[in-house]
């Protein structure tokens, strides 16, 4: 799904508040026990927990930079596959033209191996948008509530229909059978352009210049299909992730035992200045410590969702809306019917499928 517009203090307030709730108990909790109980003992030196703080703060900015790379190298990758696409539209309407065919072509012909070799391109953009969009074990958005929550909302194309039912109208007969049967279906689809193109070379449909031209498309296809696949099947390195996320709550569990005895000790030095305040002022600790704990998990949870661009997320590469995008540039240059043509997948909350 993909890439929000703008987020607002209210969504992500909203998408973090069960983890503001825990912080909000817990930090009061703390300070409840060191000033109501007078639990003095729950004091440990502030600098240990300074230089855990900042190497949290390493880890996580690491986490964070890795999962945006993700991104950004999905989006290239994607963004390629347009532009070889858009390639692939044009050449294949100039390129298809039986000039040094054996024996006359009629042009009904051209122009049905053209829609042919453009429907199945479409269909090769609908196998692989499915092809990532199928769960992996590593891939854990949904395992929390809130973010199930927002994929309740945005429904993505894929988890709509299924691969077989998108493929329908877009493969000559006989060949959507073949493809489901095959593992990887992007990859058959792309193996039998070329099967198509090599024989409408034997015949002279398509000059051997012409051939090698939309040959070499066929082969930035494959490569472009292998770069997002790699980033599918490869997962952020369970260590880092793994680590990152254990070491953020350790220090959310050791922060308030190193901060409340501070404001205690604040307070009681206003006690001259302000006295009407300085009774009261430990509990400060609460709000205090609840903000600087809530960005640290919200900057890890953020990494965390960032790891798999193409899992579904509102934070992913809009895989679904480029595709669709793509098909409706390659049926507007063979001319269809604008009835014919389908329309853009609409937005949902502000967010690309």
């Amino acid at each position: 799904m993909l890439t929000k517009v703008r987020y607002s203090p209210k969504d992500i307030l909203l998408w973090t508040r069960w983890e503001t709730g825990f912080l909000l108990l817990y930090m009061g909790g703390v300070t409840a026990l060191y000033e109501v109980f007078d639990l003095r003992f729950l004091h440990v030196p502030w600098a240990p927990v300074a230089v855990l703080g900042t190497a949290v703060a390493f880890i996580v900015g690491f986490q964070n930079n890795a999962a945006y790379g993700r991104i950004w190298e999905a989006r290239k990758i994607w963004g390629g596959i347009v532009n070889v696409s858009r390639t692939w539209g044009m050449q294949t309407l100039d390129m298809v033209d039986g000039r040094n065919a054996e024996s006359p072509v009629s042009e009904e012909e051209l122009q049905q191996h053209r829609e042919i070799l453009i429907h199945r391109h479409v269909a090769w953009l609908t196998a692989l948008r499915h092809a990532m969009r199928q769960p992996r074990k590593w891939e854990g958005f949904r395992s929390h509530r809130t973010n199930r929550e927002w994929t309740d909302k945005m429904h993505i194309p894929e988890r709509l229909s299924n691969l077989e039912e998108d493929l329908a109208g877009l493969l000559p007969e006989g060949e959507c059978g073949e493809v489901l049967a095959r593992t990887n279906r992007a990859a058959g689809i792309l193996n039998m352009q070329s099967r198509h193109l090599a024989r409408l070379a034997a015949r002279g449909i398509v000059w051997k210049f012409a051939f090698l031209r939309l040959e070499d498309l066929l082969k930035q296809m494959f490569e472009l299909q292998g770069a997002s696949e790699r980033i599918k099947n490869f997962p952020y390195p369970r260590q880092y992730a793994t680590l990152s996320f254990q070491f953020v709550r350790m220090f959310v569990v050791a922060l308030p035992f190193a901060a409340v005895p501070e404001f205690s000790r604040i307070g009681r030095e206003m006690a001259e200045s302000t006295p009407q305040v300085a009774p009261w002022f430990i509990w400060a600790a609460v709000p205090f410590l609840a903000m600087i704990s809530w960005v640290f998990l919200t900057m890890e949870r953020i990494g965390r969702v960032g790891e798999n661009p193409f899992e579904g997320t509102a934070n992913d590469v809009p895989i679904s809306t480029m595709s669709r995008g793509i098909e409706i540039d390659l049926r507007q240059m063979l001319a269809e019917e604008p009835g014919s043509i389908p329309e853009q997948y609409p937005e949902a909350h502000n967010v690309q499928m």
